[in-house]
């Protein structure tokens, strides 16, 4: 395995070191593999689902009410919270996946405004199989990582996320690779 593009990064960062010393350049070692990582796997995500057949707003709507558990079932308020999107793309998202015949949508009786969208047989099977394709296609993408260094980076990851949102004061994550 060759250490192009980290080779890249840390010519980047030297080149700025030469050119502007003083210049913070140690951001660009974790940040430019990062932005690199993000668009390969985003691309390849979207090869998959591409063969798959579906896209990425509705994999995730069906995601959500899959990982629910049984009935498969959440108002569209719940919906848009654990999706990370605005209440305005699930109605959007909901609507193309009703007329796919992958969910429905009622009316809760009683609460005027609330609207529960249920997971149907065909958005089930279609869940089910995208969910193994995409899944196990990004587990053989970190394969060349022992399980140990998985570990510790997911634990990296997920310090430095904490650490970049808290500074940012922003804790609402959008999905990588969704337009």
């Amino acid at each position: 395995m060759g250490d192009t593009e980290h080779d890249h990064a840390r010519d980047i960062a030297a080149a700025w070191e030469r050119e502007r010393p003083g210049t913070p350049v140690s951001s660009i070692r974790i940040v430019t593999p990062i932005w690199q990582l993000a668009k390969l796997f985003g691309d390849d995500r979207r090869r998959v689902l591409t063969q798959a057949g579906v896209d990425a707003a509705t994999l995730d709507l069906l995601s959500v009410l899959r990982r629910s558990g049984p009935p498969y079932t959440l108002s569209t308020r719940e919906l848009s919270r654990r999706s990370l999107v605005t209440a305005g793309a699930i109605s959007q998202r909901t609507a193309r996946a009703e007329r796919e015949g992958l969910v429905t949508r009622q009316p809760v009786p009683g609460r005027l405004r609330t609207v529960e969208v249920t997971l149907t047989e065909a958005g089930h099977e279609l869940v089910e199989a995208t969910v193994d394709q995409v899944l196990g296609r990004e587990s053989e993408l970190i394969d060349g990582l022992t399980p140990e260094e998985q570990a510790h980076l997911t634990s990296l990851l997920h310090r430095l996320l904490q650490d970049v949102q808290h500074r940012l004061g922003d804790t609402q994550i959008t999905h990588v690779g969704q337009e």
